[in-house]
């Protein structure tokens, strides 16, 4: 999104930052749908498709922390998350906060480490 004062992305000491994503859908600021799953999923896209950016893959994430408007949720979400990755898993935090940038139910930042 133009005009924010963030990267998607920053590399530094061998590891990749992504900033936080939310459901929106590619190239937009709309949210792919109200639906967590479906948000949770297009923050998953949006996360692989940041690291191929970068140079890396879902794979080489190291360290996720996610935030969510609704901790009952909790469930839906870890298995859309889980359906990305394979174990070893990263290490995480799970977040609940009152609420996120332009209504999204989900937001998910990652730390990876090329392999």
């Amino acid at each position: 999104m133009a005009g924010i004062p963030f990267s998607k992305t920053f590399k530094s000491g061998g590891f990749i930052f992504v900033s936080g994503q939310i459901g929106l859908k590619e190239g937009t600021t709309d949210l792919i749908s109200e639906d967590i799953i479906d948000q949770t999923h297009q923050v998953m896209n949006n996360i692989k498709i940041a690291l191929e950016e970068a140079g890396a893959s879902i794979e080489d994430i190291v360290k996720t922390t996610i935030y969510a408007v609704d901790l009952t949720k909790y469930s839906e979400i870890s298995d859309v998350y889980v359906s990305y990755l394979t174990e070893p898993y990263p290490a995480r935090e799970f977040i609940g906060v009152k609420e996120l940038p332009l209504g999204a139910k989900i937001e998910i930042s990652v730390i990876a480490k090329k392999k």
